[in-house]
Order: C-alpha cells, then structure tokens, then sequence
C-alpha cells in the first residue's frame, strides 16, 4: 500500500517528505493508521549515523500508537477500530530462548527493529514518522482508552526502557533510587520509581528542575555540579539509572551508591564508559545495561499505566517541524518528551 512519511534520505541530509510502500497486510498482521509518534533521541543517532552506518532512505519513530483499520485472516489478539502501540521492534523469530523468555528484544536469531533495519525478507523495514504501519498481531501491543492517546506514545520506549530495570532488580518502597538527567527517559523513570514505592532523588546539572522534580515525584534534586551537593549523598542509593545520552562521566555517580548498590545504564551515550576496577571492587558496585523490555512486560507496563494514570509529559509538534525539533532535544528544550500529532504529515 502506498504510504507517506518524513525520511533521512542520507546521514547528513535532514528529515522531508517521502512516499514509499508498505508491505501488504499478511493473514496474521494489523494495519494501523498511527495517531501520535513519540520523538526519541535514537531518532537523532541512527539517522545521523552516530551508532552504526544505516539504511537509507530512513524513516525514523518506535513510539507509535494509533487505530487498527485492517486485519489479516488469521488475527485473533485485535479487531478494527482497537488502539494499539508498536514500540522498538516488530518482529523476531519466536523459537530462540530469548523469545520463548519474553524477551524478544534480545532475539538471538532475526530481531526485527522498528526502523533502521530489514525484515526476514531482507527488506528494510520504516518506523511510526509515517501514516500507517503493518506489524504481526503478536507486536501491536493493547493500549487503554482511559489515557491521553498522545502521552502514551513515548510509554512504547521512553516508558518501558525505564520501567523494565526497575522491575528487573525489585526497585519499591524501602529503597532509595537516584535518576541521573530529567529528559524524556529520566521523567519516566522518577514516574515509575515514586509509583514502586521508592525515594527517588534526581541528579542533575540544572537546579532549576528542583520543583519539576518534586512535581513528578522525586524527594529533592541534587546539583550535580555542586560538589558539596553531591559529598552530601555519598554512599546513599541503592540504585541509580543513568538516563543521559551525551558522553559523561559516570564515575561521581557511582560514589553515591551503597554497598551492593546497582548502576543501570539506559542512556546510551556513543563513547565507552571508563571505570576504574577499584571503584567497582569497593563497596561490591554493580554496573549494568537495560535494553527496552519484551512484549510481555511493554504489555505489563501498558496496562500497569492505565490503573496508576501514567502517561508521558509532551509537547506535541507538527511533523514538519521535525528537524527543528530534533535540534530542540539535542540542547535539553523539551519538556519531556516530543511527540508528533501524525495529523499534520
């Protein structure tokens, strides 16, 4: 079906207009027509080739929701007029053990990305910066009506990206939990952390989110770049999540954790962390990634969204103001998320 979108037609040209065509709707796959596509700073990297060289032209956008219009034969999950959201992939191969765990995130075989990527056909497959989308049943994942349809976009990355580590290392009341950076990932993450039950603090280099902070949930806000701030807060988190996608330093952070304490990076920046052995060995510190979540968990955290009315803050842009935007988000002006109302493509 013929489709249309904005697209990188190289790394260094920016986003425009692009018609192209989308694969039929197969006898197990939904056709929805996207509402609202969250705007992610991997948007920025792989479109800008700053991660790895990519498939151009590129259509870029994994945190997409909108209305199932067709159905395959043999779909049983959805009927036309359901919602529905497509987060960071739209397929796998179903049989490795990654994907029998509900992780198919880490298929060990044919992961499927939403964008950037090919299909098992081998042909590249263009994310949510469009007006429809094909996926398998299996990846369009429920989305409540209960919830502001455009607050929940940002849920399909943003939302599980932070919530996952928190469910993974039993994050809740008791526990004291530090979120570096208050952007799209680290307001979820004070979200999620406040609705477990635990003290969550942010640790930032603006001390004018202090009142945000609180506003979201968070305890206080510690100046990052305020030494005596951050001595006050030596050894006291049991977990720290690392939103920041720029290159930093993460080694002050660290200092702030306790004995077993746990660092989860979910940021991504593009250089390598360096950490001394010692820092790691004092105190039994745990450094560790998270990637997204599976269906089972985005499902998990949907439906987790819709009894505790969670939703993303946004500001919500026309697509044609979508390179202005992505200059917006590199310079921290966004308060917290992006999303992009697919009514103005």
């Amino acid at each position: 079906m013929q489709a249309k979108a904005y697209a990188a037609q190289a790394a260094d040209t920016p986003l425009a207009p692009w018609n192209f065509e989308r694969r039929d709707v197969g006898s197990n796959d939904v056709l929805i027509e996207i509402a609202y596509c969250g705007v992610c700073h991997t948007d920025v990297h792989q479109t800008r080739n700053e991660w790895f060289p990519g498939i151009f032209p590129m259509v870029p956008g994994h945190e997409i929701v909108g209305t199932i219009v067709q159905v395959g034969a043999h779909v049983k999950k959805h009927t036309p007029g359901d919602l529905a959201g497509v987060g960071v992939m739209v397929d796998s191969c179903r049989t490795c053990d990654d994907c029998r765990n509900g992780q198919e995130q880490f298929c060990s075989v044919s992961p499927v990305m939403t964008y950037n990527n090919r299909d098992k056909n081998g042909q590249p497959v263009y994310g949510g910066y469009a007006n429809y989308i094909v996926v398998h049943e299996d990846f369009a994942l429920r989305v409540s009506e209960k919830l502001d349809l455009a607050g929940v976009a940002p849920l399909l990355c943003a939302g599980i990206t932070t919530y996952s580590p928190l469910r993974r290392w039993n994050v809740g009341k008791g526990h004291t939990l530090a979120v570096v950076g208050l952007g799209g990932l680290g307001h979820m993450a004070v979200k999620f952390g406040a609705a477990f039950g635990a003290d969550v603090t942010v640790l930032s280099t603006s001390p004018n989110k202090a009142e945000a902070a609180r506003r979201l949930g968070a305890s206080r806000l510690v100046v990052t770049r305020d030494e005596e701030q951050m001595k006050a807060v030596q050894r006291t988190f049991d977990f720290i999540i690392d939103t920041v996608a720029a290159d930093h330093d993460i080694n002050p952070y660290l200092a702030t954790l306790r004995t077993n304490g746990v660092y989860v990076n979910v940021g991504m920046p593009v250089q390598p962390f360096q950490v001394p052995s010692f820092t790691l060995a004092a105190g039994n510190k745990v450094v560790a990634g998270s990637g997204a979540g599976g269906l089972p968990e985005t499902q998990e955290m949907l439906d987790f969204c819709a009894e505790k009315n969670i939703v993303a803050d946004i500001e919500l842009v026309d697509m044609q103001d979508i390179n202005t935007a992505f200059e917006r988000m590199l310079r921290g002006d966004v308060r917290y998320r992006f999303v992009i109302d697919m009514k103005t493509l």
